[in-house]
C-alpha cells in the first residue's frame, strides 16, 4: 500500500506559522516513511473554491514557501478545477436523501440558536426543512429565495481511533446537520476536501484539533460517498498557544513565513522547531529534513497545546550562523548591506547574530559610522591616552584596560562598558579583545576622540 496525505491550504493569505507546521508534519510523515523504504506520496492541493477570496499571488506565494522550507510534493491540484466533479457528487447526495434544501435566510438562522441558547438547548439546526411540502418550497423560490444545502446526518455513534487523540466519540444525534453548499451555488470544504480525499486516494489525514468536529461530520459523508471511513487514518495536531498562553491566532498574521524570511529566519530553524513543538523530543539544531524525518514519530505528539516563542527561533538561527560557511555567505553580503564583511570579522560576530540583517549593523561597526551614547567623556579620553601603541593582538584589550584600571581605580562593567559602547556602539557581543585588533588603531582612536 502506498501512504497518501495531502496540505490543503486555501489562498486566500499569506502561509503562516500554524498551517507550515501542518505542511510539515505531513511532509515528515511522507518522508520518514520514504526513508525506510516504503511507498509514500505528499500532494498539494489548493483549496480554492473561494472564487472571491482566492487569489492567484496568494497561490503563488504558498508554493514559494514551501519550496523555501524544502517542502516539496509529489503531485499538484486545484479545486477549481473540478466543480462537475463535485456537481455529480451533490447529485449523488440528493438522489439518496443526505442532501435536502434549506430555505431559511441568515437572520431566522440567527434567531433560532439565540432561542435554543436562551432556552438552554444546544444550538442545532432543527431541520424544518425536511418538512416542507413542494408547495412552501416553491413559494420560497418564487420570492427570490435559494437554497443552501445540509447533510443529513444519521442518528448514530462515529468513532475513530485518532493517530495522537486515541478513540474519538460522537453521535451524529448530537450534531447539527452542516451546510455542504452554500445558497450562492459555492461549495463548502467539509464536501469539496471529502471528495478529493476519496478520488485521490489519501490513506492519512494530518491536520490541527480545530477539524475535530468536522472530521465526526466527515466519517459519515465518506460512508455517503461509498468510502469506508475506517481505511482513512485520522491524526489532530494540538494548535499552538503564544508564550503567554494565549491563542496564537491573534498574531498569526506577524507570524507568516514571509515576514519571517524578511527578518532573516532560517528555513531549518523554523523546520527544527516546528517539527518538535508538542512532542516530547528535544528542540534542537537539525541540518536537513531528512535528518529531522528519520526522528519522525506522531507517538511523540501530546496532547498540551505547545508554546510558540519568537525566542526558540532565534536561538536556532544563532546555532546555525555558528556552523554557517563563509563561502554561502559571500553572495548576500551586497543585499545585506554588509559588502565589507571578511570571513574574519564573520567569524568573530557570527555567534551574536538573531538574524543575517544584522550584519548590516557590523558592517557600520567596522567600515562606518555609528553613534554610541557616551556619558563620561573624560573616562574616554584617559582611555585614549593610554591606547598602546600598534602591533596589536588579542592581548592588547587586556594589557590596555588593565593600564586604565590602575589610572581610574574602575573596575567591572564601570570599566568596560564605556569602551565597548565608544568603539561598537552596543553594550554587548563578542569578546572585545578579538574586536579591538580589527577595529584597528585609527578607527579606535577616532571614537575615543568624541
Amino acid at each position: 500500500m502506498t501512504i497518501r496525505v495531502r496540505f490543503a491550504p486555501s489562498p486566500t493569505g499569506l502561509l503562516h506559522i500554524g498551517n507550515a507546521r501542518t505542511a510539515l508534519i505531513n511532509w515528515l510523515f511522507v518522508r520518514s516513511h520514504q526513508l525506510k523504504g516504503q511507498k509514500a506520496h505528499f500532494l498539494l492541493r489548493q483549496d480554492d473554491t473561494d472564487i472571491e477570496r482566492s487569489k492567484e499571488e496568494y497561490a503563488e506565494a504558498i508554493k514559494q514557501d514551501l519550496a523555501w522550507l524544502g517542502i516539496t510534493h509529489d503531485a499538484f491540484m486545484k479545486q477549481s478545477d473540478r466543480f462537475a466533479r463535485y456537481d455529480e457528487m451533490k447529485q449523488k447526495l440528493i438522489d439518496e436523501g443526505r442532501l435536502y434544501p434549506c430555505y431559511e435566510t441568515p437572520e431566522e438562522l440567527d434567531f433560532k440558536r439565540k432561542r435554543q441558547m436562551s432556552r438552554g438547548e444546544p444550538p442545532l439546526y432543527d431541520r424544518a426543512a425536511l418538512k416542507l411540502t413542494e408547495t412552501e418550497k416553491a413559494t420560497f423560490e418564487k420570492e427570490g429565495r435559494r437554497p443552501h444545502w445540509r447533510f443529513k446526518l444519521l442518528p448514530e455513534e462515529i468513532k475513530w481511533q485518532d493517530l495522537i487523540r486515541g478513540e474519538n466519540q460522537f453521535h451524529g444525534a448530537h450534531l447539527s446537520d452542516p451546510v455542504l453548499v452554500r445558497a450562492d451555488g459555492a461549495y463548502l470544504y467539509t464536501l469539496t476536501s471529502v471528495v478529493d480525499d476519496i478520488d485521490t486516494e489519501i490513506t492519512h489525514i494530518l491536520r490541527g484539533e480545530d477539524h475535530v468536529t468536522n472530521t465526526a461530520v466527515q466519517v459519515q459523508l465518506f460512508e455517503a460517498l461509498g468510502r469506508k471511513a475506517d481505511t482513512i487514518h485520522f491524526s489532530h495536531t494540538t494548535l499552538l498557544k503564544d508564550v503567554d498562553g494565549s491563542p496564537l491566532s491573534k498574531r498569526l498574521g506577524s507570524l507568516s513565513l514571509r515576514n519571517l524570511r524578511e527578518q532573516g529566519i532560517e528555513p531549518m530553524a523554523i523546520n527544527c522547531l516546528l517539527a518538535r513543538l508538542g512532542t516530547s523530543q528535544p528542540i534542537e539544531l537539525h541540518h536537513n529534513l531528512d535528518e529531522l524525518a528519520q526522528g519522525f514519530d506522531l507517538a511523540t505528539f501530546s496532547r498540551t497545546p505547545p508554546r510558540f516563542d519568537m525566542h526558540d527561533l532565534e536561538t536556532l538561527n544563532r546555532k546555525i550562523y555558528q556552523v554557517y560557511p563563509y563561502e554561502a555567505l559571500i553572495p548576500k553580503l551586497k543585499d545585506l548591506g554588509a559588502p565589507d564583511i571578511t570571513e574574519t570579522i564573520w567569524n568573530h560576530v557570527r555567534g551574536n547574530l538573531k538574524t543575517l540583517e544584522e550584519l548590516s549593523q557590523w558592517q557600520q561597526v567596522f567600515f562606518g559610522e555609528i553613534n554610541p551614547t557616551v556619558e563620561d567623556k573624560d573616562y574616554l579620553q584617559t582611555a585614549l591616552k593610554l591606547l598602546p601603541p600598534t602591533p596589536w593582538s588579542t592581548e592588547t584589550w587586556s594589557d590596555w584596560t588593565a593600564a586604565i584600571k590602575a589610572e581610574t581605580g574602575r573596575k567591572g562593567r564601570d570599566l568596560f562598558m564605556p569602551l565597548r559602547q565608544a568603539l561598537t556602539g552596543f553594550d554587548h557581543g563578542p569578546e572585545m579583545k578579538e574586536l579591538l585588533p580589527l577595529l584597528g588603531y585609527g578607527l579606535a582612536v577616532k571614537r575615543l576622540s568624541i
